[in-house]
């Protein structure tokens, strides 16, 4: 699944694969078929508790609504064991990566209901492993990472002749072995590994894999501008373009690679994976595209975008996410990218921030005809990431109440810090209006004239009538987005009710997405209960979704805001400060940016 809509990599095989069909005889292929099984390529050598864990699960599905009531917006009257709900979010993690395991390992997909898997391309690529890593080290589930270590090391490869899309292979794979090295080496008590364990000190294979990964992600950057294609063959290190859209690239995809090649950058010395990925964002910010938003395309031939389509959701968001994120990854010694960040804010509020009729719930809208065309009152899920953003930029990462001390704090980053707060909320209510509680892939919302943002949802108005889902956007993928917010919105804020909100949300999950032993899976239509099941659990569910329940519900300074930086696929990176060749190698050309006060002037 891609992260922003379906991808399914075209079923293209070179000679290299065809010649690996081979008859062997009966004998040789029971000896390797043998040797695959007990030698950490084939399923689990530990007893699975998936069925006892699934069955407790099951049991208390069954029981939370008569011993816990739905949350109603009102104060808790008694302490919550939140220590109690994180080990809730474990025992799902594990039902998920047990029936995975039982039934699918090594696959690319699971289908938890047929209790099979399916490669994307010939030979897999590990994806649900390896996404799924750092969850496993920050859980702290030794035997399962030794387990997942053993595939990788016995198993997984990068040469095979197919293409796969660029974007999803670095934040996924990359980011996933650059994240699992990080927490090894940094936080060996997460996952402890073995004395007899092969590589271990220093976690070399980690970064051996993630190394021979990028050299070859590196040729879908060897385009006429330096912008990177939309699929790579990793096998030939071919850049290919897209097969649609006439070639040009999405937009949050060349954008979103940074955070992983710049690591690696550090970790490696090798200046070549910081400027490859640094040509990207000097080329789009040569277009000088007013009010720092961008068309959801461009190509890469020429470096120009491609209609005039201005959004946050599917191929436009994660360009803005990472804007503040690079910022923040090299502890604030590029201030470059923090401008850009400045100037995107200032022009979501004043292009494409609008409310409702009836609640006055805030909407962050889309411009498909351009700026100075009609706003569009939609949101999908995916844009809920945004508000979580937001707040991280205003505070760097740090407790509300502690940056409120700073003397560069001021009505500007209250205002920013408010606006964050009311479209949490707006992605709530897309969890609240359906039958089961869990938000569809899209939103439509009746929108009126702007007036001033309000602080609270009144749970008795009549806010419902201000949401609309379209019968093609009901279904459920178990997106990470909301609960991504939920957790920057806690760890910054200290409110509580993030938590609640989460935990809701949660149950909810577990409730209608559950399929009894086997894991969960994303749903059909998430307005109907019981909800239609679409027998597919994707791999953000365990890399991205619970982790962020988990950490929601964990201390506030465990994987500090304040010195890691999250992927776009939440697999945390340390922050850093970059020394010789890795630092930011051009300059803005000049433009006018507004200020705040023009800002509120012209909403």
């Amino acid at each position: 699944m891609y992260k922003d809509k379906p991808y399914f990599a075209p079923r293209r095989t070179g000679p290299r694969a065809r010649r690996r069909k081979i008859i062997y005889s009966g004998l040789c292929l029971f000896v390797l078929l043998a040797l695959w099984y007990y030698s950490g390529s084939g399923k689990p050598e530990w007893k699975t508790p998936d069925a006892e864990k699934g069955a407790e699960l099951w049991k208390w599905v069954q029981s939370f609504e008569e011993s816990e009531p739905p949350y109603d917006g009102s104060a808790a009257t008694e302490k919550i064991d939140w220590e109690a709900r994180r080990e809730k979010v474990r025992d799902v993690f594990i039902v998920s990566w047990d029936g995975y395991a039982a039934n699918a390992w090594g696959y690319d997909e699971y289908h938890p209901i047929a209790k099979n898997g399916r490669h994307m391309i010939e030979g897999g690529m590990g994806w649900i492993i390896v996404d799924a890593l750092d969850t496993l080290m920050i859980m702290n589930l030794t035997s399962r990472v030794q387990h997942a270590r053993s595939w990788i090391h016995n198993s997984l490869q990068y040469n095979q002749d197919h293409d796969v899309n660029t974007f999803e292979t670095t934040i996924r794979m990359l980011g996933g072995l650059l994240s699992a090295h990080y927490l090894s080496t940094n936080y060996p008590e997460l996952a402890p590994l073995t004395d007899d364990d092969t590589g271990a000190p220093g976690e070399d294979l980690y970064i051996e894999k993630a190394t021979d990964l990028a050299d070859r992600l590196l040729g879908a950057f060897e385009s006429g501008t330096g912008i990177p294609y939309a699929s790579i063959n990793l096998n030939k290190s071919e850049g290919l373009p897209s097969y649609a859209d006439n070639g040009a690239s999405s937009t949050a995809e060349a954008t979103t690679l940074q955070l992983e090649f710049k690591y690696l950058a550090k970790l490696t010395g090798e200046a070549e994976y910081w400027q490859a990925v640094e040509k990207v964002m000097e080329v789009v910010d040569d277009q000088k595209m007013e009010d720092g938003l961008l068309p959801i395309y461009v190509y890469p031939e020429t470096g120009e975008f491609k209609g005039d389509n201005i959004r946050l959701g599917s191929r436009g968001d994660s360009y803005y996410e990472y804007l503040i994120k690079q910022y923040l990854q090299t502890q604030e010694t590029e201030p470059i990218y923090k401008d850009m960040w400045d100037e995107s804010l200032v022009g979501v509020r004043k292009h494409l921030i609008t409310y409702t009729q009836n609640a006055k719930l805030t909407v962050l809208g889309e411009r498909p005809a351009g700026l100075h065309g009609v706003l569009s009152p939609k949101m999908d899920h995916l844009v809920c990431f945004y508000p979580g953003t937001i707040a991280l930029a205003a505070t760097g990462g740090r407790p509300l109440s502690e940056a409120r001390q700073s003397p560069d704090w001021g009505q500007r980053q209250e205002e920013e810090i408010l606006l964050a707060r009311e479209l949490t909320k707006t992605c709530w209510a897309t969890y609240l209006i359906t039958k089961t509680g869990l938000a569809p892939e899209i939103t439509y919302f009746n929108v009126d004239d702007p007036r001033v943002m309000e602080t609270d949802i009144d749970y008795s108005t009549k806010w419902r009538d201000d949401l609309n889902i379209h019968k093609q956007d009901r279904h459920n993928l178990q997106r990470p987005e909301t609960v991504e917010s939920l957790f920057y919105m806690y760890r910054i804020t200290g409110d509580d009710i993030y938590r609640h909100w989460g935990w809701e949300m949660f149950k909810s999950f577990v409730k209608h997405t559950a399929v009894k032993i086997t894991g969960f899976t994303s749903l059909s239509n998430a307005d109907d209960n019981p909800p239609v099941k679409r027998d597919n659990m994707e791999s953000f569910w365990m890399a991205e979704t619970l982790k962020y329940f988990y950490l929601l519900f964990s201390d506030r300074d465990f994987i500090s805001l304040e010195d890691h930086v999250f992927n776009t696929e939440a697999h945390p990176l340390p922050r850093f400060k970059p020394t010789g060749e890795l630092k930011t190698g051009w300059m803005r050309k000049s433009r006018t940016i507004p200020t705040s006060s023009e800002v509120e002037e012209s909403v």
